[in-house]
Formats: structure tokens, sequence, C-alpha cells
């Protein structure tokens, strides 16, 4: 699938993001989280239940930022970083609802997550239309 210059920054950009936060949570939880404004305790359970999402969610920025390169997943590479920058802010305003207002930090988050999934849907709209209904019905 060909790619505009617009349609390649998005993705990397989503792939890159996701990566990069997803490995940051892995490998780094403490860390990460406390640029979150809260300490994490050495919990185990608590720790696992932190890393395995955040491996799950490198994994995808690495799939990603694969599509860029290898264009039989370019198509699900950008479902996979919609879902993402979709998903997550649908996530975040349900605990607002839920829970009340998080950190600023979390507001943040869920701002970037939004204009990049805004982005995302801008420079791959036309990729979401079913190709049945692209194609002429004259044949």
């Amino acid at each position: 699938m060909l790619m505009s210059k617009f349609q390649k920054v998005m993705l990397g950009l989503a792939g890159f993001t996701a990566f990069a936060i997803g490995s940051l949570i892995t490998l780094a939880p403490h860390a990460f989280y406390a640029s979150y404004g809260f300490a994490l305790d050495n919990n185990p359970t608590l720790l696992s239940e932190l890393r395995g999402p955040g491996a799950n969610l490198a994994v995808l920025g690495a799939i990603v930022m694969a599509g860029l390169f290898v264009k039989s997943i370019s198509k699900i590479s950008i479902a996979i970083a919609l879902i993402i920058f979709l998903a997550f802010p649908v996530g975040r305003v349900i605990g607002i609802a839920a829970d009340g207002l998080p950190s600023e930090n979390v507001l943040a988050a869920l701002a970037v997550e939004m204009i990049v999934g805004l982005l995302l849907l801008v420079a791959f709209a036309k990729r979401t239309v079913p190709d049945s209904l692209t194609q002429s019905t004259s044949d």
C-alpha cells in the first residue's frame, strides 16, 4: 500500500510513541509512573499487572512501525495504531466519568492521545472505507 508522507509520519509517530511508552512501563514502571505523580510500591503482583500490558503496548508499537517497511502488514499496522490511540482516550474518559479528574500529567497524556488519534483518523480516513463501497456498480 502506498502511503503519503503525512501518513508515514503519523504511523511512525504512533508506533514509536506506543513502543517507547510500552517499553518504559515494562522495563522501568517505577520511573514511568513517577512521571505521572505517583509512586508504586514493590508489590510483585501490581508490577506484573503493569508490565504485561506495557509489553503488549511495546510489541504493538513495533508492529505499527514495521508497517512502514513491510507492505504486507501496513493495513494491520494502521488498524493497530487507530485502536491504540482511540481506545486509550475512551478508557481515560470512562475513568474521568467514573473516578473523577486524574493528575495534570494524565490529562496531558489524554490530550496527546486524542490528538494523535484524530490525526491518524485524518491521515487514514480514505483507507477506512471498504473497497466494496468505492467500486463502481456499473460492472
